[in-house]
């Protein structure tokens, strides 16, 4: 007997598999927007503050110490509890909340518990939005969805569109008018996953449920090698990101010289960057490998802040960013899509919370407070270093991995 089923029910789960990756796509995006604000900003709060670059190191390290707490916390429940949707809209409004708050103090006091506030709110929206899309997503799109959710997603609207907009609002109004602007794109968003997300995707067997209420002890979850090289991937790589999207506008306008025009110009071209190897790099790893991919891309990663010492030329600095900002399309492998196909379903929100958690507290948190210090110690140029020294250390780490790509795995089991 023909099932006359099957084909419309796979046309029904590759729409919803279509319309989650856009909704989840936007909603992270937005995070990503509000989270960049303060680095673009910053030039002109100095005006009304006078931020260190300890202080400034200060408030990305908070913000990323609350986003670990908040993501380890948040995948341990939604494991716990089987429910992802719930914890992703009241987390999306409240980060637009607070990071709509931002505006209305009145010095770094403020500014700090503000950032914190958002960094607990934030924290949640990743591993929840990882877990729905991998449970949506073809074998063959796996990587290449997570990669538009996570990289690309925060690279269009973080490192695109965040510079253009915020730079703007803040010349012709006021930097605290940039900041209020925020609360409105995550309202939507959260509406949307309200009436569209599917706590469970079409793709997801009968039994996924069951399977998942299995809670898998922690310590099992911490026995895996990948998930343990993962962690440490994390932490080398957010120091690499967070001390460059840091401290690159300020070391571009008080080291370089540019003009605000001109930084919010090359910090765009690392938003390209951004969103081109966001879907590339994991493409790309589901045909070579999780692992090669890694190792490539992050070996090309060590020259971009060095680039921002070395080249003086706006123009010329802003393509080399655009070759070398590659490691934004690496953290989804080591975030999301390798911890995916490494532990049982029942532990998948608590290992992607785990490895951001963890990354995001000492890279995230300690990271950029360390960079801070050093770059009034030495100048900013040592921030710029010690990003650099962060990449190295992933690529060394990338050897202790094990492959988890499925057509990678099924050619040498054939071989």
């Amino acid at each position: 007997m023909t099932d006359t089923t099957a084909a419309p029910d796979a046309r029904a789960a590759d729409r919803y598999e279509i319309r989650l990756l856009v909704i989840l796509f936007l909603s992270f995006g937005f995070v990503f927007f509000d989270r960049q604000a303060l680095s673009f900003l910053t030039p002109y709060m100095n005006k009304d503050f006078g931020l260190s670059n300890a202080e400034l190191g200060t408030l990305s390290g908070v913000l990323a110490l609350t986003w670990a707490l908040a993501g380890m916390f948040a995948g341990r429940l939604s494991d716990a509890l089987g429910r992802r949707k719930p914890i992703l809209i009241v987390t999306v409004v409240l980060f637009s909340l607070f990071s709509a708050s931002s505006g209305l103090m009145g010095g770094f006091a403020g500014l700090l518990v503000a950032r914190a506030l958002m960094g607990t709110a934030e924290g949640a929206v990743l591993p929840m939005a990882q877990s729905l899309m991998v449970e949506a997503s073809r074998e063959s799109r796996r990587g290449l969805n997570m990669g538009l959710l996570q990289g690309s997603s925060a690279g269009l609207l973080g490192g695109i569109l965040a510079p253009l907009v915020v730079v703007w609002i803040a010349e012709t109004y006021d930097w605290r008018v940039a900041f209020y602007v925020t609360i409105i794109p995550g309202l939507v968003m959260a509406a949307l996953i309200w009436k569209f997300v599917r706590e469970r995707s079409p793709r997801t067997p009968a039994e996924a449920p069951r399977a998942a209420a299995v809670r898998v002890p922690l310590g099992e979850v911490l026995k895996l090698r990948n998930i343990v090289v993962c962690m440490l991937i994390a932490c080398c790589y957010l120091t690499w990101f967070v001390t460059i999207i840091t401290f690159t506008p300020t070391y571009l306008t008080e080291v370089k010289g540019f003009s605000p025009g001109t930084m919010s110009g090359v910090m765009t071209c690392l938003g390209v960057a951004w969103v081109l190897w966001g879907f590339v790099t994991p493409a790309i790893s589901d045909r070579i490998g999780r692992k090669a991919a890694l190792i490539g891309f992050t070996a090309l990663a060590v020259c971009c802040p060095l680039a921002v010492v070395y080249v003086e030329g706006p123009v010329l600095l802003g393509a080399i960013m655009v070759v070398t900002y590659t490691g934004l399309g690496c953290f989804t492998l080591f975030m999301a899509t390798i911890p995916a196909e490494t532990v049982p379903r029942g532990a998948l929100a608590t290992a992607l919370g785990l490895i951001m958690g963890v990354g995001e507290l000492a890279g995230g948190f300690l990271g950029p407070m360390v960079a801070g210090r050093a770059a009034d110690q030495w100048g900013l140029q040592a921030a710029m270093f010690i990003a650099a020294g962060g990449a190295l250390v992933v690529v060394a780490l990338c050897f202790a991995l094990k492959e988890t790509a499925p057509a990678v795995l099924r050619r040498r089991a054939a071989a």
